[in-house]
């Protein structure tokens, strides 16, 4: 068996792209069936961000099945695969492996160490378990990805440190205030990065926003976002006096606020703090505001040195999470590795079992008289006989297994015991129930077809 990866993310497609290739809620758990009814599939999980779509699959062989992975995304979101193969990736075997270490431990993504993907591959999971579309080989691996990016963020701290102008802000506003609750917001211009900054403000929980700028029109449509309040520009010094935060950022050529202006309104303030945040090029506000007693002054300037402190930091715990994921790699390789034995060691099993059993039956014929107790004590004695001749046997393959040339040393161990006969009955029952069990789910999917109302892109497609 063998994992595989295929998919999109923001480095190999723009979000042109990426938004084709896209699951609904509502289509994700058909997709799941459809996947594993797919050639060569076992197991599978998806994972759907607005950064990537990535199929997670377990297959029998490696050779040809990035072929049928690309017949489901073709035939799934009617895209010919001309269109989108030059943004697919497909990872195999320790590169997939490694790929999604690095997705839920979120050294991945855009934002390095961002913690929002590790709850949407353990959502992955859930579903994928859930719909029965996952098996040992999966589960085992997306459980111990995902205890593992947990412990990276505990253990580096990697996501603790803000890496946006908006978030660094708000982040020293925490430090001057420790709250934000029942602060208010002024926004004096209604810029985007204004109105980013208080959007986390808000959610941080600012409860009033008083929008000043000279177009008022303006100003109303984004108070109206925070139920605030809108202003004009003539206003501005009489709402300075009962705001906590002031964050301005207008294209003004000249200072929108002077040293003189603040010092005259903190007088009437009664030393409370005031926070301000000049994200404007060229600056609104006086740099000489920051010398004022109890009034804490950041330029843009402050704001992107904080920020590249925070991602230096975040890349130190990259690091550190990489030698983690090496840890994890290798032992996620030994428990592969003794998966096989599990197989050989009930053959060996079986097959002692058998000549047990025949040569208790060959007992009894020769002597007859023996009553049930003696043949209970002559079984007990006889099987123990075995399994004590079979315990370093099998302690040792175990432990060969688990080593470089673990499946040499299976090969062996199957020769020397004669166990081909065994192994081959073993491989023909799990080829059965796997077929029993595929048949069963196709089944059940076509059931749900005759009653499912949404239509999957391509169908709608082929409709229009």
């Amino acid at each position: 068996m063998h994992i595989v990866v295929a998919g999109l993310n923001y480095r190999t497609a723009p979000v042109a792209i990426r938004e084709k290739f896209t699951f609904s809620e509502v289509e994700l758990t058909r997709a799941l069936k459809e996947l594993k009814q797919t050639k060569s599939v076992m197991e599978c999980v998806i994972v759907g961000t607005c950064n990537r779509t990535e199929l997670y699959v377990v297959v029998e062989r490696e050779h040809l099945c990035g072929h049928y992975l690309r017949g489901f995304i073709e035939k799934w979101f009617g895209v010919p695969r001309e269109q989108f193969n030059k943004h697919l990736y497909i990872y195999e075997s320790d590169k997939a492996i490694d790929h999604l270490f690095h997705v839920a431990s979120g050294l991945d993504s855009m934002v390095i160490g961002e913690t929002q993907i590790l709850g949407q591959v353990k959502d992955a999971l859930q579903l994928a378990q859930q719909e029965k579309t996952t098996g040992v080989m999966l589960n085992t691996l997306f459980k111990q990805a995902v205890t593992m990016a947990k412990r990276a963020h505990t253990e580096t701290g990697i996501g603790e440190n803000p890496v946006s102008v908006s978030y660094a802000a708000v982040e020293l506003g925490k430090r001057i205030f420790g709250s934000y609750d029942h602060k208010k917001v002024m926004i004096v211009g209604a810029g985007k990065m204004s109105e980013l900054t208080v959007k986390h403000l808000y959610a941080n929980g600012a409860d009033k926003v008083i929008v000043v700028n000279r177009t008022l029109s303006r100003a109303q449509e984004l108070a109206d976002k925070f139920q605030g309040v809108a202003c004009s520009m003539d206003r501005l010094l009489q709402y300075l006096e009962e705001v906590d935060i002031v964050i301005s950022s207008t294209g003004a050529a000249d200072l929108v606020l002077t040293r003189e202006q603040v010092a005259a309104v903190l007088q009437k303030r009664r030393s409370r703090p005031l926070f301000m945040i000049d994200i404007a090029v060229p600056r609104d506000l006086d740099p000489a505001i920051g010398e004022l007693p109890n009034v804490f002054l950041y330029d843009i300037d402050n704001l992107q040195t904080i920020v590249n402190n925070h991602l230096q930091e975040r890349h130190k715990a990259a690091v550190v999470i990489e030698e983690m994921i090496v840890g994890e790699m290798r032992a996620f390789e030994q428990w592969t590795k003794t998966l096989g034995v599990s197989p050989v060691i009930q053959a060996l099993q079986t097959k002692a079992g058998m000549i047990h059993e025949e040569t208790m039956d060959s007992l009894m014929k020769k002597l007859p008289d023996l009553d049930e107790r003696e043949l209970k004590v002559i079984r007990k004695l006889t099987k123990s006989i075995v399994n004590q001749m079979l315990r370093d046997p099998v302690n040792r393959i175990k432990e060969m297994a688990a080593e470089r040339h673990g499946d040499e040393a299976l090969d062996y161990f199957t020769k020397i015991f004669a166990l081909e006969e065994q192994m081959a009955q073993l491989e023909q029952e799990e080829e059965a129930a796997r077929k029993s069990a595929a048949e069963g789910a196709h089944d059940r999917w076509k059931e749900e077809q005759v009653t499912a109302v949404p239509m999957t892109p391509a169908d709608a497609l082929a409709k229009s």
